[in-house]
């Protein structure tokens, strides 16, 4: 018997150490193709591999699926890196590419029917809040330590992570893993911008410098002065201005993607306004329990701020844009910049950079014969109710997202997995591929000082500590999936001419306090939301609100202050300074 046990033993030690030097051998042929650059050497990045071999070997030959939404990143892991992680673990990842909305509507369903639909989401970190409160999702700080501390990689190296703040809930756990993030920033045709002629009929018109606008007074000017002034540039028909309005999901987000936060809607505070946030929800500090959308409740979805912002959108839609663009939705009206006829864009997301900087031959008519980028992204600007202090835009943090409805070895498998497309032996690769940066070491590394010229100010923004001013949605807001659909058909009707911008957000806040307090009966009926649900004010006249300090904002009588802009080269050198 005892022989037949050490036989055994020996086979099995034998299968280990063969299985192990099948997956190094992977390993190195992949790190030799297609992992450089890395922030490791080779040996590091053999020695991080050799630790994912190991901690798979128990799940070896498992296969399960994972959920994201379609962009250049996520396409790279789809297409790339599925194969290198099956081939150096033993493990298949179906790595399923969807729209946002399906994401959105599959980890709702998942959540509700506690069904196991996927074994792992790469969904935005804009459900903090509700993953913090629900309880359905993974605490990855209880994980790591408890269940999953035999796969979690000991080189992981939290600290470098960019977005850990937008992902950590109100009781200090991390409940997701950046694997992606993008901002939204200006965008600007920088070679039409320098032309002397231009610049001498901008100052002579306006009476300011023509640059990268600091307010939204400067951007209305600029969208005029190319749509209705110049209007043609070497024969072409040019616009000042590019945005969406087709009614769909993606037209809510466009909104509470911190549009009303962008016009200063909010309150003063990083990442997220206090006590209300970019989406007009009030929370008070020290409390987990929003009290309210509505100004009559102490909120700011339908105060001026958040209605000049919804104003000046329509407005500049119609006024400014191409013909067709309030029919785009989200993922037409980015690459329509790539046709070359438009000068600005105050909402453009730098996910779509590698899009931008395609050759010429593709279509591409924003870079010059050499591939050189004839455009520059900048700072978004900012309306005339923020403060300094606010957060200044969007930034989306498409983060790694564990569900306790996941069996624990499908868990284990999607969590090495996650960890594998993050590694510092694959992450630098990947930002290059996607340009999406989840870690300060990538984006500081030396092969991105000499990309730079290439990329438009990607690489100094996010070398800079203005990066910290644009922020996902916040823990204020209790149910992601629940309000966030609430929004589109209010701003649908606000481009079709139905409702004034006013009518749509009083009648947006109304039915997003409604929602809440549903949530509110639930919470205190069967502690759905772990007790930090909803606990809505009592309505009040609007004025009491709007007459105390903070947010909700009066009106301004002056909605148009003098514009303001900054010459781009000198911003440049102030992030380099700072950076």
């Amino acid at each position: 018997m005892r022989t037949k046990i050490a036989v055994a033993l020996a086979t099995s030690a034998l299968c280990f150490s063969s299985g192990l030097f099948a997956g190094k051998a992977d390993a190195e042929k992949w790190i030799n193709s297609e992992f450089q650059p890395s922030t490791l050497n080779k040996a590091k990045q053999i020695e991080e591999m050799e630790w994912f071999i190991k901690a798979a070997a128990p799940l070896k030959g498992m296969e399960i699926n994972v959920l994201s939404e379609t962009i250049p990143t996520h396409e790279y892991e789809s297409k790339v890196l599925t194969k290198a992680f099956e081939e150096i673990t033993g493990i298949k990842v179906n790595h399923q590419l969807l729209g946002e909305g399906e994401v959105v509507q599959a980890v709702q369903t998942q959540m509700q029917t506690k069904r196991n639909l996927y074994d792992a989401y790469i969904n935005d970190s804009d459900l903090i809040g509700t993953h913090s409160r629900l309880q359905l999702a993974v605490n990855l700080t209880d994980w790591m330590a408890g269940d999953g501390k035999d796969v979690t990689n000991p080189m992981l190296d939290l600290d470098d992570f960019m977005g850990l703040s937008f992902t950590t809930g109100p009781d200090g756990k991390l409940y997701q893993l950046p694997d992606q993030q993008f901002a939204n920033l200006y965008w600007f045709r920088y070679d039409w911008f320098q032309r002397p002629e231009l610049k001498k009929q901008f100052k002579d018109r306006y009476g300011y410098d023509l640059g990268v606008p600091v307010n939204w007074s400067a951007y209305e000017d600029i969208a005029e002065f190319f749509s209705i002034h110049v209007k043609e540039i070497d024969g072409k028909k040019i616009y000042g201005h590019m945005d969406y309005g087709k009614r769909a999901p993606d037209l809510g987000w466009r909104m509470t993607d911190a549009w009303l936060s962008m016009a200063g809607a909010g309150s003063k505070g990083l990442p997220n306004g206090r006590p209300v946030d970019e989406w007009g929800i009030r929370m008070e500090e020290g409390s987990c329990n929003p009290v309210g959308a509505s100004v009559s409740r102490g909120g700011a979805t339908n105060g001026p701020a958040a209605v000049y912002a919804i104003r000046k959108w329509d407005e500049w839609l119609r006024k400014y844009a191409p013909p067709g663009a309030a029919n785009y939705d989200f993922y037409q009206s980015l690459p329509a910049l790539s046709q070359g006829n438009v000068a600005q864009q105050i909402f453009w997301y730098t996910a779509f950079t590698s899009s931008m900087v395609a050759p010429k031959s593709e279509g591409n008519n924003t870079v010059d014969d050499a591939g050189m980028p004839q455009w520059r992204m900048a700072p978004s600007p900012h309306g005339p109710y923020w403060e300094e202090g606010q957060k200044l835009g969007y930034q989306d943090t498409g983060s790694w997202t564990l569900f306790k409805s996941t069996p624990v070895d499908r868990r284990k498998a999607a969590w090495l997995y996650a960890q594998f497309v993050v590694s510092k032996t694959v992450s630098l690769k990947k930002t290059h591929v996607g340009l999406t940066p989840i870690r300060d070491s990538d984006i500081r590394h030396e092969s991105f000082t000499e990309r730079a010229p290439k990329l438009g100010g990607l690489v100094e923004f996010y070398r800079s500590p203005d990066r910290v001013r644009w922020t996902p949605t916040g823990v204020n807001v209790p149910d992601y999936p629940k309000l966030a659909q609430i929004w589109w058909q209010q701003i649908g009707d606000v481009n079709s001419g139905a409702f004034t911008p006013q009518q749509a957000m009083d009648r947006l806040a109304e039915e997003m306090d409604i929602t809440m307090s549903r949530m509110q009966r639930a919470d205190e009926k069967a502690n759905v939301y772990g007790g930090c649900g909803p606990r809505l004010n009592e309505e009040q006249d609007p004025s009491v609100w709007l007459n105390k300090p903070g947010s909700p904002k009066a009106k301004l009588a002056n909605e148009k202050p003098q514009g303001e802009t900054i010459d781009y080269d000198e911003l440049v050198k102030r992030w380099k300074k700072s950076g």
